[in-house]
C-alpha cells in the first residue's frame, strides 16, 4: 500500500513538473524607471535617454516596446533611499554610495542590490571663492564645502580619501564637519554668488569648469593627481530585480555599451546631446572639452571600484569587504577585464 502511494506521489509530482516545463515563462517587466544625476558623469545615461538606446535593446531581445521612465536624482543618500523604497529599477550613482548599500543590503532577501555596470570616470576639483584656500590645510571650520550628501556621496567618500593621504589614514574624516550637501547647480550659484558659508565646492564638469572661468574662483585641488584615475559613477538595481528580468539588465549592459560607443566615436554629437539637457546653460564646445579631457573615461567595465570598497572597509564605514570587484556587480560582467 506504502509503495502504491509513493508511486501516485511520484506520478503526481512528474506530470507536474511537465505542466511547469511547457507553461510559458513569467514575462519580464514592460516597463523601467532609471535614475540619472547632474554632470558629466552621468553623459552616458543622459545619451542612452536621448537616443532611446535601452527601447531599442530590449526591442531586440523580445521584450517588445517597453516604456522608460527617467527620474532626476543627486546625491548617494537620495538615491540609495529611492532604491530602497522600490521606486527605482536602475539607478546611475557615485560608486561609494553604490559599495555601501551592497554591503548594507548584503545577504538579506529582497534588499540586495548589485551593480549592473561601470559608467564613467573623471576628475573632481574643489573649486573655492576664498583666496586662502590653496590647500585643504588651510580650511577652517567656518569654510564650508559644498557637495552632494555627506559623508556617503562621491565626492564626500573621494575626499576622504585624499584627507587620509594629505593628514595620514587616521585623520580620513578631518574634512566631514566642514562639508554641507546642495544639489551641483545650487552649490555651483552658492559658490559664484560668494555670499553664503560655502567657501569650497567639491564637484564634476561641467559645473567646475563654469565654475572656474568665473571671476574669483580658484582650484584647490585635483582628485586624479592623488588618487589616480577611477570608475566614479556606477549603475545599480536591487538583485530581485536583476534576478527576474534577466533580460532587460542584458539590454541595459547593451544600451550602456551603446552608450559609451557613441560617446567614443561622436564626442561633438555626444556634447550636443548632454548640453540640450543640460540644467545649466553650457556651450556644447565647452562640453566637447571636457569629454575630450586626458581625465574623461566611458566605459561599461568597472575600473578601481574595489579601491572604494577597500578604502570604506578599513575607515569603518562598510562591515562586508567583498574579495573582488566581481562579487558586487552582475554575472554578466564577470567576463570582463574590470577591478
Amino acid at each position: 500500500m506504502a509503495f502504491k502511494t509513493f508511486l501516485r506521489t511520484a506520478f503526481t509530482i512528474a506530470a507536474l513538473g511537465a505542466a511547469l516545463a511547457t507553461a510559458p515563462a513569467r514575462a519580464e517587466v514592460s516597463e523601467v524607471r532609471i535614475s540619472k544625476g547632474f554632470g558629466i558623469l552621468y553623459l552616458p545615461l543622459i545619451v542612452m535617454q536621448d537616443q532611446q538606446f535601452l527601447e531599442k535593446r530590449a526591442k531586440a531581445a523580445g521584450l517588445g516596446d517597453i516604456k522608460v521612465t527617467w527620474l532626476m536624482l543627486d546625491g548617494g543618500n537620495v538615491i540609495n533611499d529611492a532604491m530602497m523604497a522600490g521606486t527605482l529599477d536602475f539607478a546611475g550613482t557615485g560608486a561609494p554610495g553604490f559599495v555601501t548599500l551592497w554591503a548594507k543590503a548584503k545577504g538579506i532577501p529582497g534588499v540586495e542590490v548589485v551593480g549592473v555596470s561601470g559608467m564613467s570616470s573623471t576628475a573632481l576639483w574643489m573649486m573655492s571663492n576664498k583666496p586662502e584656500l590653496k590647500s585643504l590645510k588651510d580650511f577652517t571650520s567656518g569654510d564650508k564645502i559644498a557637495l552632494p550628501g555627506i559623508k556617503t556621496s562621491l565626492a564626500a567618500v573621494v575626499l576622504q580619501m585624499i584627507a587620509a593621504k594629505e593628514f595620514g589614514d587616521a585623520n580620513y574624516a578631518k574634512m566631514d564637519p566642514m562639508t554641507v550637501s546642495l544639489p551641483h547647480p545650487e552649490a555651483l550659484a552658492a559658490l559664484v554668488g560668494g555670499k553664503t558659508e560655502i567657501k569650497a565646492h567639491f564637484t564634476s564638469p561641467p559645473f567646475q569648469y563654469i565654475e572656474a572661468k568665473s571671476p574669483g574662483i580658484h582650484r584647490v585641488l585635483n582628485s586624479v593627481d592623488y588618487l589616480g584615475n577611477l570608475t566614479l559613477d556606477v549603475t545599480f538595481a536591487p538583485k530581485k530585480f536583476v534576478d527576474a528580468n534577466p533580460k532587460m539588465t542584458q539590454a541595459f549592459i547593451d544600451a550602456m555599451d551603446d552608450a559609451n560607443a557613441l560617446i567614443a566615436k561622436d564626442k561633438k554629437l555626444a556634447a550636443e546631446i548632454f548640453a540640450k539637457g543640460s540644467k545649466v546653460k553650457v556651450d556644447p564646445a565647452d562640453v566637447q572639452e571636457m569629454i575630450e579631457d586626458k581625465d574623461a573615461r566611458f566605459t561599461t567595465t568597472p575600473e578601481g571600484v574595489m579601491k572604494f570598497a577597500e578604502f570604506m572597509h578599513k575607515a569603518g564605514s562598510i562591515k562586508v569587504k567583498p574579495a573582488k570587484w566581481s562579487d558586487m556587480f552582475v554575472p554578466q560582467l564577470a567576463g570582463r577585464s574590470g577591478s
